[in-house]
């Protein structure tokens, strides 16, 4: 005997069997022990979520000798004719081929004739919305007004497609998707059934990679089973059959994309392809990776949003501290147009690797987020590398004689040159402040006399805050400390607030009159002999 698959072998004959749709089995249910059976229905859903099996079902249940609490008791001569497709009251139509008026008129000239047995002629028309305009006007008389034995049921992916004449004339249901768990438990049911042995693990990631479809998750499964037959179905042979990739990977992935190494990103790419991993999968299962990161980051209650295990939303926890938010939509966003792109692709490896070198190189894109990204790698090196701290020790002059250990620890006093360093890296000397004197440092002068070589900085504040911090305030020598420690030798540092010269009857002084006034020089006055006297 030939075999069946799974998806068919399994495919539910009661109401009580359909999984993930118990808002429309109840109702159905509930009209057909009420008698209150409509004339027209219109099933909306995706792929593999039981429209056309609950279509099937509701045809044996309105034909059923002796239904079940609403349900079809499938022993009955018309359960077993309809089951069989032997039954001349189902007409099962495809209207993906049959989308002609020709076809529709033929519909109308058969619902003229009653049912030969049974009470009801029911025709179940498939993929409805390929209907041509004809063909649904062709209808809309016969699907407004059909004879009382006549039942239409409408089946479609694409409910927008539809006219509304001929949605106004149906009783519409939508099918939802089937979760994770249902799709699991539905899954380790009928793998108990074939006497398969299977993780739980591995059963989880087949149903999650049905992407809310039985149909789907039942067709990974038996091709799950098929390549390893007679063995345990674990979770690593699960992803290898799929083409699919470990979160472990995507883990790695990730750690060298945040520290911008894209020879090391290449290498697990590179990896992935010698192990036969499809590029495709890859990337949908790394963009609802770094999903995964995101709602951990933003979401309360991360365990509600995200399905995944205990292990895993641990290690996404530990993983989302090392980004923020902004460079994780970015991450996303460059995924989601590489998914598009990479479909219809010849140089699939290509394309992923560039956006690689995206993530990992900021720099080569010009968007808001990405600048944000930027800044994050500048003040991620700032924190690695900080400023360099040289000490210069002078060498002793031959013949000296030595110095005391005291004047040795002396430190010499800056240079010109040590200034200069201080003005260039001024932003990062202010970083090390303390948060309130860092905000009026950010809005500050430093300047020096380069004339006269001696080691005096004035730091000028541009706002009223600077009178908080005079000379000799702890603030001015945490700052004297922390320059010093940068150039390694000692400086004389004096605070002046740009507002308060104003103030005064004399005009502005700005820096560098300050310094000009604090050269403390003795000046002499010499006269000339050849000078007449009064000149």
């Amino acid at each position: 005997m030939s075999y069946t698959a799974l998806y068919r072998k399994f495919r539910p004959d009661n109401f009580a069997d359909v999984k993930g749709q118990d808002h429309i089995v109840t109702t159905l249910t509930n009209q057909i022990k009420a008698n209150r059976i409509g004339h027209a229905y219109l099933f909306c859903g995706t792929r593999g979520t039981g429209k056309t099996t609950v279509a099937k079902i509701l045809a044996k249940a309105v034909n059923c000798s002796h239904p079940v609490n609403g349900s079809p008791c499938n022993e009955c001569e018309m359960c077993k004719a309809i089951q069989a497709g032997t039954s001349m009251n189902v007409i099962e139509i495809d209207a993906a081929s049959n989308n002609g008026v020709d076809n529709i008129r033929e519909i109308r000239e058969e619902v003229t004739y009653r049912p030969t047995e049974g009470r009801y002629k029911v025709y179940i028309i498939d993929e409805v919305h390929m209907l041509s305009t004809g063909a649904f006007n062709a209808l809309l008389k016969t699907l407004e007004e059909p004879p009382s034995y006549v039942i239409f049921i409408l089946a479609t992916t694409e409910a927008h497609k539809i006219p509304v004449t001929i949605l106004s004339r149906c009783q519409r249901y939508d099918f939802h998707r089937i979760t994770i768990d249902t799709i699991a438990a539905r899954l380790t049911e009928l793998l108990k059934a074939e006497g398969v042995e299977a993780e739980e693990k591995a059963v989880r990631y087949v149903a999650k990679a049905g992407d809310g479809s039985m149909r789907d998750a039942l067709s990974l499964l038996d091709q799950c089973i098929a390549f390893y037959l007679g063995q345990k179905l674990t979770y690593d042979k699960v992803l290898e059959v799929l083409g699919a990739v470990d979160t472990e990977v995507f883990s790695r992935l990730l750690r060298r994309v945040l520290a911008g190494d894209v020879t090391g990103s290449i290498h697990i790419l590179e990896d992935l392809i010698v192990g036969g991993r499809e590029l495709g999968q890859f990337v949908g299962d790394f963009t609802w990776y770094m999903r995964n990161l995101l709602l951990v980051k933003t979401s309360e209650n991360p365990e509600e949003a995200i399905d995944v295990s205990s292990e895993n939303l641990k290690l996404l926890k530990e993983e989302s501290e090392m980004t923020d938010v902004e460079t994780l939509m970015r991450y996303i966003r460059i995924f989601s147009d590489l998914s598009n792109q990479i479909r219809f692709a010849t140089q699939k490896r290509v394309l992923v690797e560039i956006a690689l070198i995206k993530l990992c190189r900021p720099a080569m894109e010009t968007n808001l987020d990405s600048v944000l990204d930027r800044i994050r790698v500048l003040e991620q090196k700032i924190e690695e590398r900080p400023v360099q701290q040289v000490t210069v020790q002078p060498a002793p002059a031959a013949g000296n004689t030595p110095v005391s250990s005291q004047e040795e620890r002396k430190p010499l006093k800056a240079a010109p040159e040590d200034l200069k360093k201080v003005m260039a890296g001024w932003k990062v000397i202010v970083g090390q402040t303390t948060a309130a004197f860092k905000q009026a440092l950010l809005k500050s002068v430093p300047k020096y006399n380069g004339d006269t070589g001696e080691p005096v900085l004035f730091v000028e504040f541009q706002t009223p805050l600077g009178r908080n911090y005079p000379d000799g305030s702890e603030a001015a020598k945490e700052l004297q400390e922390i320059i010093e420690q940068q150039i390694g030798k000692s400086i004389e540092l004096h605070m002046l607030v740009a507002e308060d010269h104003q103030q005064t009857n004399l005009a502005r002084i700005t820096v560098d009159e300050a310094i000009r006034e604090n050269i403390h020089m003795d000046v002499v006055v010499e006269e000339d002999p050849d000078m007449l006297p009064g000149e």
